[in-house]
């Protein structure tokens, strides 16, 4: 399952990156932003929390998957922290009334089982509780940081940045 996610987010990344073609590759964040220095509004709880999020969206497999990449460092960047405290809470009232825990202790299946309605709420555009809402905006932050960092861009989308042209054939076929 983890593989297909991935597959439809690298699409999803490509498209994403093709709009960032014509800056180079050192401009975007993962290759010159320097990583936050200290926390922002994330307590250790809150990280774990985004850490695990990231991972059940962009696992790690033959490379590294969003947590390693930096992306809950860029997700603290960007992120409101109102949106983020209603949205966290939700998710963990969520996981408390379906499974008597908060999300964090739920095993990976449990997590899996909650994530998975919240996110068909999402993709089909119908996101309107405050855990749906939640949800779309991680799973948003987290493509839009992984697909920036330098493992999404070069390592798992193939970028291998700018490269000067000696030579342009133009369109090589009849019209």
């Amino acid at each position: 399952m983890s593989e297909d996610r991935r597959d439809a987010l690298k699409i999803i990344g490509a498209i994403g990156a093709t709009c960032a073609f014509p800056f180079s590759a050192d401009e975007l964040w993962g290759q010159t932003s320097p990583q936050p220095s200290g926390q922002r509004f994330f307590s250790s709880e809150d990280l774990k929390l985004v850490s695990r999020l990231c991972n059940l969206i962009i696992p790690d497999t033959n490379t590294p998957g969003a947590a390693a990449s930096g992306v809950p460092a860029y997700i603290e960047s960007v992120v409101n922290e109102k949106a983020f405290r209603t949205g966290s809470t939700a998710l963990d009232e969520l996981a408390n009334k379906r499974n008597g825990k908060p999300f964090l202790a739920l095993t990976e299946d449990q997590q899996i089982a909650l994530l998975t309605p919240l996110c068909d709420a999402v993709d089909n555009e119908t996101a309107k509780t405050d855990a749906e809402l939640f949800f779309g905006m991680m799973k948003k932050l987290t493509a839009d940081g992984y697909f920036t960092s330098k493992v999404g861009l070069m390592q798992t989308l193939g970028y291998s940045g700018n490269h000067v042209m000696s030579e342009f054939t133009g369109c090589v076929h009849e019209h």
